[in-house]
C-alpha cells in the first residue's frame, strides 16, 4: 500500500438550509480550516490547508468530498500550490468529489506552480447527478527559475474524469513536458506563458450563457486568448492562455459573477486570502 503524504475526506449535507459538515477526516500534510459561512445563502467555503508549504519528491495526496442532496460548498485553498523539484519520483494528487441530487460545488483552487525540474500529476474524478451543479478552474503557472526560463518544469499533467449517473461524459487531459515539445508554439501555449481552465456543469448551462460568457470575456487584446466548448452534456470548458495569473483570474472572476448571478441571483463571495 502506498503510503499517503496527506489525506482529506470531507461529507456536507443541507441541515435547514445550511450545509455543514456531516464527518471530515484529515491526517498528515492536508488539513481543513473551521468552515466559514460568507453569505446567508447557508452555502458553507473550506479552505483546504498544506502545513507542509509545498510538494516534494514523491509525495502522495489523496482527497475525496461528498456533497448530500441540497448541499452547496465553495472548496478553496490557503495559496498556491507549489511544487519543487522531484528529482527521483513526481508528485501526485488525486481527488474524487461526489455530487447528489440538486447539490452545487464551487472547487476554486490557487494557482498550481511548478518549479524548475518539478513533475506533478493530477487526477480529479467527478461523480456527479444529474440535477447537480459544478464549477471548477484551475491555473497553471511556471515558477521562478534562475536563468530566467519560464517552462523549467519537467512535466504537469492533469486529468480531469466527468461522470454523469456513473457514465463517463467528459475526459480532459493535459500533458505538458517542455523538454520534448515546442511549448511556446502553436498548439501548445502559442508565446504565452500561464493556462488556465474552467469547467461549468449544469442543467441550466445552454448555449444562450455560452454567449454571454463569451461577450463578458471578449476584448480586442494581446494580453491573452480565450477558447470556449460546449460539452456533451450540459455544461462548458473555458480555457484562457494568458501571460499572468492576475488576468486569468480576473476572467475566471467575471464568469463565476455571470454564472452565481444567473443561476441563484447572488454575487460571488471574494475569497480573500492576504
Amino acid at each position: 500500500m502506498v503510503q499517503m503524504t496527506g489525506e482529506l475526506q470531507m461529507n456536507l449535507e443541507d441541515k435547514q438550509g445550511r450545509t455543514i459538515a456531516k464527518d471530515a477526516y484529515f491526517q498528515g500534510a492536508l488539513k481543513v480550516m473551521r468552515p466559514i459561512y460568507l453569505s446567508k445563502s447557508g452555502q458553507v467555503c473550506y479552505y483546504i490547508l498544506n502545513p507542509g508549504g509545498g510538494y516534494l519528491d514523491g509525495d502522495r495526496y489523496k482527497m475525496r468530498f461528498s456533497l448530500e442532496k441540497q448541499a452547496r460548498a465553495t472548496l478553496t485553498t490557503q495559496s498556491s500550490t507549489k511544487v519543487y523539484k522531484t528529482p527521483t519520483d513526481h508528485a501526485y494528487q488525486e481527488t474524487e468529489i461526489i455530487l447528489k441530487d440538486g447539490s452545487y460545488l464551487e472547487y476554486l483552487p490557487d494557482p498550481l506552480i511548478a518549479y524548475r525540474g518539478a513533475k506533478y500529476k493530477q487526477k480529479n474524478i467527478f461523480r456527479m447527478d444529474r440535477t447537480s451543479m459544478l464549477l471548477y478552474s484551475d491555473i497553471i503557472t511556471p515558477g521562478w527559475c534562475p536563468d530566467g526560463k519560464h517552462f523549467s518544469y519537467d512535466l504537469v499533467q492533469l486529468v480531469n474524469e466527468f461522470y454523469l449517473e456513473d457514465e463517463l461524459v467528459v475526459f480532459d487531459h493535459l500533458k505538458l513536458t517542455p523538454s520534448n515539445q515546442q511549448i511556446h508554439g502553436l498548439g501548445f501555449m502559442e508565446g504565452y506563458t500561464h493556462l488556465g481552465s474552467m469547467f461549468v456543469i449544469g442543467e441550466k448551462v445552454d448555449n444562450s450563457l455560452l454567449d454571454r460568457l463569451y461577450d463578458a470575456m471578449y476584448e480586442k487584446t494581446d494580453a491573452y486568448q480565450i477558447g470556449l466548448s460546449k460539452l456533451p452534456i450540459p455544461g462548458v470548458a473555458i480555457r484562457i492562455m494568458a501571460n499572468s495569473t492576475q488576468v486569468i483570474e480576473r476572467l475566471f472572476s467575471t464568469c463565476h459573477t455571470l454564472i452565481t448571478s444567473e443561476w441563484f441571483g447572488t454575487q460571488p463571495s471574494f475569497l480573500r486570502k492576504y
